[in-house]
């Protein structure tokens, strides 16, 4: 099996080497032929080892592939760990990749109108892109099947660089090389705490290998130490939430959310692989994988819990006025990020990570969904321009609405049975902060189902797009872009029905996610349910249901049947659309604040140091001091021989006053 698991990460990155490096020669067909191979293989690999685990008793691997140092006793490695939380990751990522490998075909197909002619970056862009996206799978792949930190620390950067390098790539576009730098200076902040919260790790536990520091945590669950003055910390809580500042930057946590939106810049393609199975999925992964550590401290659970509330409705309420259609889908991820931290924060992993899983499917469907829309309408994305798709576009019509129902959490679809296990799961915990974030997460139910079914309606629903040479040209997506919506609206479905009993209520993660028994919400949820089925009876008798009941139905009323009346609330809440369309003036803060105290900071750092003391005192200064000394000494070189002669005789009395007199 340790050969499989190595083709599993070896194979998409010999994909992006191939299209990288030789893509010119490739061509078009090769460059994408052989990522998507490549991704597939490891797609097929990660479903195979999935069923081992389910079917086959598949026993854990947790081994070392290459020692790169040893060090004072602490190893750094590449090592593989695979267990059943593995094999989900693995498997989620690679279909979900595979996926939008094979959508790319058909939507960069026309790549080359987004290049000035004269653009040298715009040459074998096609490749490149297949390169960088291919190269992010095994990334994010290398994150999630790490047995120790360095590796998870390796993983965790590249996603972050190749992300970087995938919302720039149209590089000729200012607002995509603002939103990179953006994405990229956010998500450092969050990475200097998680690379504090490894180096706590690494002195205290002397290792930075899993199971060891697993193994050694309890004994250190109550060690207190000293950061400044006489203050004393909790290692554990300190560790926590350091690393969670980390996931608070990769999973786009209030307040480093502000880079995910604007990573709608890049390719749609990309969009769908940042939000829905890597990146933004690594900082839920990486908590649940540490809940071994986080179980130890309420204070840092308490924190994940209040961060990941805030964010899932704060971050759902700007969507409410969004126009643009991939940032509505975006704000979308944010809230429900937010939810999966929330499933965290009270313990229940297990419903986290299935919120993980679920999202997967129908926010991938739904980006590539808009993205098939965005195609049809001549890359107009703003909804207030369209209408009436769903005449021109029937599968896409159909694929919109399943990713939507399954996101508002409709009963049946795969999100109604994740999301109202996070929320029953908030509902039965006594963690501090539990109170705050039930709130918040029921009513984040009425808000996603209007953002939602607002964008569906604008867009499907109506007379039709305003451009009438939009409507006359458009017409469904050409097949390699439709069947990989199709693919992804089947789990969209059914993959919550199916899986729930084994991973909430069953033992799928037994062993591999650690939950105390006090903690343990997830088993009160059973107690209440019991099954798929008994969620499915209990829907009636919940208020989540008829909150996403009268979500959908305010969406209809307003833009289906009224649709004056969304200009009046809009004129009569102007302050509170203002807020909300400014998305809480937190971009403007940070552009005054850091941006602006950055550049204030050199500008003094220029004139003080660059103009006075190095152009100043050291170039200009030394200068003048050459100038002025050797001004002195010409006056010395007279020319005349008395002078000297006195200068000698002066010369020789100051040398024999000092050996007298010294």
């Amino acid at each position: 099996m340790e050969n499989i698991y190595l083709l599993i990460v070896l194979a998409p990155l010999v994909g992006a080497i191939l299209a990288g490096f030789l893509g010119g020669s490739l061509g078009r067909k090769g460059a994408h032929w052989v990522t998507s191979t490549g991704v597939g293989i490891s797609a097929v690999l990660s479903l195979y080892v999935l069923k081992r685990f389910m079917f086959d008793d598949q026993e854990v691997f947790n081994g070392a592939v290459y020692t790169w140092m040893v060090s004072d006793g602490l190893h750094m490695e590449v090592g593989f760990l695979v267990d059943q939380l593995t094999a989900v990751m693995i498997s989620v990522v690679t279909f979900v990749s595979f996926c939008v490998h094979i959508y790319t075909i058909g939507y960069m197909a026309d790549d080359e109108h987004n290049w000035p002619k004269t653009s040298l970056a715009g040459k074998n862009s096609y490749q490149r892109f297949f390169s960088y996206i291919s190269l992010f799978t095994f990334s994010m792949l290398m994150l999630v099947m790490a047995n120790n930190f360095m590796q998870l620390f390796f993983g965790w950067e590249a996603v972050g660089l190749v992300s970087y390098l995938l919302i720039g790539f149209w590089s000729v576009r200012p607002t995509a090389i603002f939103a990179n730098l953006k994405a990229f200076l956010v998500n450092r902040v969050g990475d200097f705490g998680f690379i504090l919260g490894i180096a706590a790790v690494a002195m205290y536990f002397n290792s930075l290998d899993y199971h060891e520091v697993f193994a050694m945590a309890p004994s250190l669950a109550d060690t207190q130490i000293q950061i400044w003055g006489d203050s004393s910390w909790s290692l554990m809580s300190l560790i926590g939430i350091l690393l969670f500042i980390g996931a608070m930057g990769k999973s786009a946590q209030v307040p480093l959310h502000v880079w995910l939106p604007d990573s709608m810049e890049g390719p749609t393609p990309i969009s769908a692989l940042i939000h829905a199975a890597t990146m933004v999925t690594a900082g839920i992964f990486m908590v649940a994988r540490m809940s071994p550590l986080y179980e130890l401290s309420e204070t840092a659970l308490t924190f994940v819990l209040v961060i990941g509330a805030t964010t899932a409705f704060f971050t759902g309420l700007i969507g409410i006025v969004q126009n643009d259609i991939k940032r509505v889908v975006a704000y979308s991820t944010l809230s429900q990020l937010g939810y999966m931290m929330v499933a965290l924060g009270v313990s229940a992993y297990a419903a986290g990570i299935f919120h993980l899983m679920t999202h997967a499917f129908f926010k991938a469907l739904l980006f590539l969904a808009a993205g098939s829309v965005i195609i049809g309408m001549h890359h107009d994305q703003d909804i207030r321009n369209m209408g009436g798709v769903k005449k021109y576009m029937p599968i896409t019509y159909w694929t919109s609405l399943v990713g939507s129902l399954a996101l508002i959490g409709f009963p049946g679809f795969s999100g109604f049975f994740s999301k109202d296990a996070i929320i029953e799961a908030v509902h039965h915990s006594n963690i501090a902060g539990a109170g705050y974030a039930y709130v918040l997460v029921v009513a984040g139910v009425f808000v996603t189902a209007l953002y939602s079914f607002r964008m569906f309606f604008l867009v499907f629903h109506g007379e039709g797009p305003r451009d009438e040479h939009a409507k006359a040209h458009l017409h469904e997506s050409p097949k390699v872009v439709t069947i990989p919506l199709i693919l992804l609206a089947i789990p969209s479905v059914i993959i919550g029905y199916m899986t729930i009993d084994a991973m909430l209520f069953g033992d799928w993660f037994k062993g591999v996610l650690y939950v105390l028994p006090e903690h343990d919400t997830l088993a009160a949820v059973q107690g209440m349910v019991h099954s798929s089925n008994g969620m499915l009876a209990h829907t009636y008798a919940s208020v989540p249901f008829y909150l996403a009941m009268g979500g959908l139905f305010v969406a209809w009323y307003i833009y289906m049947k009224n649709p004056e009346i969304a200009d009046k609330i809009k004129t009569m809440a102007a302050p509170l659309h203002t807020l909300l369309d400014k998305k809480y003036w937190f971009d403007e803060a940070y552009q005054f604040v850091f941006a602006g105290g950055s550049r204030l900071l050199g500008k003094f750092l220029w004139l003080a140091g660059d103009r006075g003391v190095i152009d100043g005192l050291a170039v200009n200064g030394s200068a003048f001091s050459v100038g002025w000394l050797a001004g002195i000494i010409r006056h010395l070189q007279s020319g005349y021989l008395y002078h000297y002669a006195i200068a000698m005789i002066l010369g020789l009395t100051l040398m024999l006053g000092w050996f007298v007199f010294a």
